[in-house]
């Protein structure tokens, strides 16, 4: 009797520990979500309401290549930018980013 009382605990354990390592998967989950894909959405979707309300006159920064211009003529998917003197450069609006270096100067 006592031997099948022990066998029935040693097969009943393993089913708890399933059961913990779901809930701990979904938790580690909920972490995840809550510090990297919840900014990151955020971050993409201030970055497209940037690039919607772009006019002229604003400051910019064309993609990685860390050219700064600044807006002439803002068209549905594409803009103009003024680089230095008469350099134009025509972009698509989706390469554009925010130059925040007149706001880390002041």
């Amino acid at each position: 009797m006592k031997t099948l009382f022990i066998l029935l605990q040693a097969q009943a354990q393993p089913q708890g520990a399933g059961a913990s390592m779901w809930i701990l998967l979904l938790l580690m989950f909920v972490v995840m979500w809550f510090f990297m894909i919840r900014p990151q959405r955020k971050q993409q979707k201030e970055l497209e309401a940037f690039q919607n309300s772009l006019k002229k006159g604003d400051k910019v920064i064309i993609g990685n290549s860390g050219i700064f211009g600044e807006i002439v003529e803002v068209n549905d998917r594409t803009a103009l930018v003024r680089v230095d003197g008469d350099t134009k450069l025509r972009v698509v609006k989706s390469a554009l980013v925010k130059d925040s270096s007149d706001v880390q100067q002041q």
